[in-house]
């Protein structure tokens, strides 16, 4: 671990006098929607912000390109991921992030504190009482979950609350999870996640994105006339894909020559695949298995329509906050058909950008399956409304609209 003092002479100081210390256990290059939520953040007010980060791979090349200072510490790489392995890693971010938000306080005397997501939480509630600065703390909903399963860490969290100076919700459905579960009086805002189109890299005209539809199509060996649907996404039970796959035989029996691309890796992966054989669909069932960003347009440039089915599940950990994805998919057009539950309902607006069904619901997730495949003017004019709604912005300086310097 390199020492504050070592790592100031290794770069140059990029914001003249910074006065937020943004702190995140997990930031770009390593993708995923917490990493990517703090990130937009941080590029709205890159003059005034320091982030302090975990390190993972090629993070040197990549904090070097920022126009604000970024810090790390290391994280172990074990063998496995086990409930020990998971602890110490646990303890280890808690640990390193407040030893090194010590040490920069030193060296930037910063006055707030955004703390990234609600795991590690003690942390910045020691910190609140050893310096004189305020924080902020953002909430994506797992980690809400994850603090109710031990008694403990729910008063200390509640304190947490309390203490802030302003809480952050990714949704509105996160701002309601969090107060029938806790009681404070602390300002809480919705700042919804942002869309960065540079992520992807690629030229957006019309005929830009034409060849990428036919590329893709065609490592496929889909045709142009098909309709493709499309999702992105880990490959988990609670996202709903299973629910995909076996509307496809339905579809198919209404004459309509459809295919599925399930873009992303997970523990489902043999399952779905199963599903697919069992249902006679494995040939209209692709799995393009991990891809990046830069890949990504490509697969939203080929599809006609996306499709997330997410069901709420706090036992395994998982409630749905608000899915990047849905802004990606109406940045490129695209409608689309989701649970009316959690952040969705933010993202998605009904018979606007999609579709909102029922999960639980075969008889809702067909019609709109039948609906959407079968009129191509309804999917342009949700697709419209969609790349439109996918421009909006909320910016995180709002936290500090009443606080002049």
């Amino acid at each position: 671990m390199e020492q504050i003092s070592q790592i100031d002479a290794k770069i140059q100081d990029k914001t003249a006098s910074p006065d937020i210390l943004v702190i995140s256990r997990t930031f770009l290059p390593n993708q995923g929607g917490i990493g990517e939520y703090i990130y937009n953040r941080c590029l709205q007010d890159p003059e005034r912000v320091i982030v302090l980060a975990s390190s993972c791979s090629g993070d040197k090349a990549f904090d070097r390109d920022q126009q604000f200072p970024v810090y790390r510490w290391s994280n172990p790489r074990f063998w496995r991921s086990g409930f020990v392995e998971n602890n110490i890693k646990h303890i280890l971010n808690l640990v390193w992030s407040f030893v090194l938000a010590v040490q920069l306080y030193f060296r930037y005397r910063y006055r707030y504190i955004e703390w990234g997501h609600g795991y590690n939480f003690l942390a910045v509630l020691v910190l609140s009482y050893l310096l004189p600065i305020r924080f902020f703390i953002y909430l994506h909903g797992n980690d809400i979950v994850h603090v109710l399963r031990n008694p403990l860490w729910r008063i200390l969290f509640a304190l947490t609350l309390i203490r802030s100076e302003g809480i952050v919700c990714k949704s509105s459905f996160i701002k309601d999870y969090l107060k029938a579960n806790f009681r404070f009086n602390t300002p809480t805002h919705i700042i919804n996640p942002i869309l960065r189109p540079e992520k992807f890299a690629v030229a957006t005209s019309v005929d830009s994105l034409d060849n990428l539809r036919v590329r893709v199509r065609e490592a496929y060996n889909i045709p142009e006339t098909s309709v493709v649907i499309l999702s992105v996404g880990q490959l988990e039970k609670c996202k709903g894909f299973d629910k995909v796959i076996e509307n496809l035989t339905l579809l198919l029996t209404q004459g309509i020559d459809v295919h599925y691309i399930l873009c992303g890796q997970g523990a489902c992966e043999l399952e779905l695949k199963s599903l697919a054989r069992r249902l006679r669909v494995d040939k209209r069932v692709h799995f393009a298995g991990y891809v990046s960003d830069r890949e990504l347009a490509g697969y939203y440039a080929a599809c006609d329509l996306f499709a997330m089915l997410t069901l709420f599940d706090t036992k395994s950990a998982s409630i749905e906050g608000f899915d990047a994805v849905y802004l990606e998919a109406g940045y490129f057009g695209k409608p689309v058909i989701a649970s009316c539950l959690g952040g969705v309902i933010d993202a998605i607006r009904h018979e606007e950008n999609g579709i909102l069904v029922n999960p639980n619901s075969g008889c809702e997730i067909f019609q709109a399956f039948s609906r959407l495949c079968k009129d191509q003017q309804l999917r342009e004019k949700l697709g419209r409304i969609g790349k439109e709604l996918a421009k909006r912005k909320t910016l995180h300086r709002t936290l500090y609209a009443s606080r002049v310097s």
